[in-house]
């Protein structure tokens, strides 16, 4: 184990120490009462709270050393007011030693659990760093943060989607969103942005390199190999996506959005979006595929920022149901820079919800900094 894990367990073992100074201290309480009590009353049942409040938080062994604790504290109140041949007292104490034992072994249960949903949870941050890669801060005259939000706590990826590839006259970069949830998404998150990685470089026109994702995405849902167990609706599964080139040297980015969410442009204090004339149908739709795709230039001087989103975002809802609002919340936020603005747009994205989202979220800024001089 790693320092830095070591610490962490250690850190996570300290409140659980604490936590059994409550059922010690409830045995410590009943076992002075009950003695204390008149002849009539019998305060022992209420012993066996003791190792069934251990088992919510500690291990078997805590569990089993409290249980053992509770008989010990029933043996002394039985020979105090009367014998441990009691008839009253014996049963307290035969009920007490297997409530004991049955929240040993639902400690045992729980404690398992645990460590198989840590291993799941170890596993699918892995799986996010081999298919969701971060984004590099730095990417040629671009300075660039990410961030994604995931719907389920226990999940760490899904069905959302962003990556850059540098090329040898620029940058390209893709935000999607997957149709559906579950593996199936991410199996399709994972083939996108595999193929973009791969291709991002080798296509030299960026209306290629769209239909080479479209013919990738829908060869794998043709794909009469597939296994059995998809859903029934697997034919209508579809990704939208935001494609991005961002040259180097010229004050331009151009982009093909495949029925996704237009990016907004950050600029001077203003907000405007990225709305493409011809927008071409979302990746997997085979039956629609445009063959005409073009590539439309928007300005993209020093200093300007683009915000690509996901649609997590922005049909996220407060209680009252009211949309989250990002182009009213960005106005006025993008002077300290990408990595700023999605810090504050998550913190408020969360506030907005109720730190519960509904879907998925994922956003990507990218700012074109000043050529030095």
């Amino acid at each position: 184990m790693v320092p830095g894990r070591l610490k962490a367990h250690r850190l996570s073992r300290e409140p659980r120490l604490v936590l059994l100074a409550v059922p010690v201290a409830l045995i410590l309480l009943v076992t002075v009462v009950d003695v204390l009590a008149p002849a009539g009353v019998h305060l022992g049942p209420f012993l066996v709270a003791a190792p069934a409040v251990t088992a919510s938080f500690a291990g078997p062994r805590p569990t089993a050393c409290v249980g053992a604790l509770a008989v010990l504290a029933q043996v002394v109140v039985a020979a105090v007011r009367t014998s441990l041949v009691d008839l009253n007292h014996t049963f307290q104490l035969i009920t007490l030693i297997l409530m004991s034992a049955f929240a040993t072994v639902f400690a045992a249960r729980r404690e398992r659990r645990e460590r198989q949903l840590t291993q799941l949870r170890s596993v699918a941050t892995a799986a996010q760093e081999v298919v969701l890669k971060p984004l590099p801060q730095r990417i040629g005259p671009l300075r660039i943060a990410s961030v994604y939000l995931a719907a389920q706590s226990e999940a760490q990826i899904g069905g959302d989607l962003y990556a850059a590839a540098r090329t040898e006259q620029g940058t390209r970069i893709i935000i999607g969103d997957v149709r559906g949830k579950g593996l199936e998404a991410v199996g399709d998150a994972a083939l996108l942005l595999g193929a973009f990685r791969s291709a991002a470089h080798r296509q030299a026109d960026l209306s290629a390199l769209v239909t080479f994702l479209e013919g990738t995405v829908s060869s794998d849902l043709d794909d009469p190999a597939a296994p059995d167990v998809v859903t029934e609706d697997r034919g209508e599964a579809f990704i939208t996506a935001v494609v991005m080139d961002i040259p180097d040297d010229e004050p331009v980015l151009r982009l093909i959005n495949c029925g996704h969410p237009p990016p907004l442009l950050l600029r001077g204090g203003q907000v405007g979006l990225l709305e493409t004339r011809q927008p071409a149908p979302p990746l997997g739709l085979t039956e629609f595929v445009r063959t005409d795709l073009t590539a439309e230039a928007f300005a993209f001087e020093p200093g300007d920022i683009a915000l690509l989103y996901t649609d997590g975002v922005i049909e996220a809802r407060d209680r009252a149901g009211t949309f989250y609002p990002l182009a009213e919340r960005v106005i006025g936020k993008a002077a300290k820079g990408p990595d700023a603005l999605l810090a504050y747009l998550r913190k408020d994205l969360m506030r907005h919800v109720g730190d519960h989202l509904g879907d998925d979220a994922a956003m990507v800024a990218i700012e074109r900094m000043p050529r030095p001089s």
